[in-house]
């Protein structure tokens, strides 16, 4: 499949949001977008899957979460790395934009969902991700970015800067 540029997709928000020095640091084989309606073909969920268990909704439930997502604007911004031979996914990841009454009216930018496909990893794309969500967060105005992990992948975060704070809890469900 021939790489699709930008302009002929269907993007989830506008690609000038991702930051040009993250964009800059890629392999020229390698281009970093919002993800786009036709992402399910592509592989996306092939990708998440790198986390864990996903059930496969088919393309249509896809596409409707992918509207769902959309029709909140500067909430939702998931984004893609995408091979260019290959017009595949490589790596993705999210973040979301929670708006607070704390720090006058401020927001807080939740990282979520970092993939990266095993036959890509060591190549700085998760860290690539990483940069572009936590601009994206910061050209948003939110006052910090945060995200929860396991134990093993906190040395990753660290090399992204990102340092441990407080504890994460859940109820089992």
């Amino acid at each position: 499949m021939p790489f699709t540029l930008d302009n002929q997709l269907d993007l989830l928000f506008p690609s000038e949001y991702i930051p040009e020095d993250v964009k800059s640091q890629l392999h020229p084989d390698l281009h970093i977008r919002p993800l786009a309606s036709s992402d399910y073909r592509r592989g996306h969920l092939d990708i998440l899957s790198v986390l864990t268990v996903v059930t496969d909704p088919g393309e249509d439930a896809w596409i409707a979460q992918f509207n769902a997502m959309r029709a909140a604007p500067k909430t939702y911004y998931s984004i893609v790395i995408v091979d260019k031979k290959s017009d595949r996914i490589v790596a993705v990841g999210t973040i979301f934009i929670e708006r607070k009454f704390l720090r006058g009216l401020g927001s807080v930018g939740h990282i979520e969902d970092i993939a990266v496909d095993k036959n890509q990893q060591g190549k700085k794309l998760g860290l690539r991700i990483i940069q572009a969500l936590t601009g994206i967060s910061e050209n948003s105005g939110c006052y910090k970015t945060i995200l929860n992990c396991s134990d093993s992948n906190i040395p990753f975060y660290q090399k992204c800067g990102y340092e441990k704070k407080e504890n994460e809890m859940t109820p089992r469900l």
